[in-house]
């Protein structure tokens, strides 16, 4: 146990260059993952979301109670400034519907879970940062498939009932039976959220593996344009998510939280949903998959920066 206990806190701090490698193996070498097939993406998510069950706890919703405005906040802004973005960015670069679907889905989707342990590492509002991911994912099954039709619905065939259920089975079941699971038998988890790191990052790898090895000569062509727009979309999410919370007037550590939850998405759920409920566009996956090969990047490097911001007077103020 100790082993994998090491070899998941090396894989945890690893992650973005792990992430890399394996993508451009899959992009230049994608025979390599030929084993790999598109039917195990849901799966592969179910499985990190599970993950991310077994570490909630009743106490982590109770923040809402005891701090409603600045989850509301941050709730608000999730669903609002990602989609705003992608919307914007579809329209500028004129993209094809197969890459508007994907970009937008990426926008509308709810916060990664690995925005926590940057936000930990951006010495943020950690308390704040899990409750606002909650939220959002339990939330995603309602508002992303609005959202998506809202924006999107006039070009392209939104199936709002496909996509609940995809998220509800993909995301909401095995979050549920992650929180029952540690409910009842908590001192068991403590144990096995010790190797979470690893098992979460083997089966993002294997989603991006799965998605860039099938879509390698497609990305040749027009991968420049999707980092691009990827990039963009990522890096004015933490901007603007960040000083939306200072306009606010939120605390440092919690502008720091609110920008890293809004610029990092759930993109291996946008991957998944590409995948299932937009089949007829195979493009789609696309943007997902190269979202959660980015975000780990800027996320690690937003982080670091984040780190060496002091709060000064605005922490004194709001002790």
């Amino acid at each position: 146990m100790k082993t994998l206990e090491r070899l998941s806190n090396f894989v945890g701090k690893y992650m973005a260059y792990i992430v890399i490698v394996i993508a451009a193996a899959a992009l230049f070498v994608p025979t390599t993952f030929s084993w790999l097939k598109a039917s195990y993406i849901n799966p592969l998510l179910m499985i990190v979301m599970f993950g991310m069950g077994l570490t909630l706890k009743l106490d982590d919703f109770k923040l809402v109670l005891s701090r409603p405005l600045e989850v509301l906040i941050g709730f608000v802004a999730q669903f609002a400034i990602m989609p705003l973005i992608a919307l914007s960015l579809v329209k500028i670069f004129n993209l094809p519907p197969e890459l508007a679907v994907g970009v937008v889905l990426v926008g509308t989707c709810p916060g990664g879970t690995s925005s926590n342990v940057m936000t930990f590492l951006a010495k943020g509002d950690v308390a704040l940062s899990v409750t606002i991911t909650s939220f959002s994912t339990l939330f995603a099954p309602l508002l992303t498939p609005f959202i998506t039709k809202l924006l999107i619905g006039a070009t392209v065939e939104v199936d709002v009932m496909n996509m609940f259920f995809s998220i509800v089975k993909v995301v909401i079941v095995p979050i549920g039976l992650g929180f029952v699971i540690n409910k009842f038998f908590g001192k068991i988890t403590e144990k096995l959220v010790k190797i979470l790191p690893l098992v979460s990052v083997t089966a993002i790898v294997a989603i991006v593996a799965t998605v860039v090895s099938l879509n390698s000569a497609k990305l040749m062509t027009s991968g420049l344009l999707i980092i691009a727009i990827v990039v963009l979309h990522n890096s004015l999410g933490y901007l603007i998510g960040f000083f939306t919370a200072r306009v606010l007037g939120l605390n440092l550590s919690k502008q720091k939280t609110i920008a890293i939850e809004v610029g990092m998405q759930n993109s291996g759920l946008a991957t998944s949903l590409a995948a299932t409920a937009f089949a007829q566009y195979p493009l789609a996956t696309i943007p997902g998959a190269i979202f959660s090969v980015w975000h780990n990047i800027s996320g690690a490097i937003i982080a670091n920066f984040f780190a060496t911001m002091k709060d000064g007077k605005e922490q004194i103020k709001n002790s």
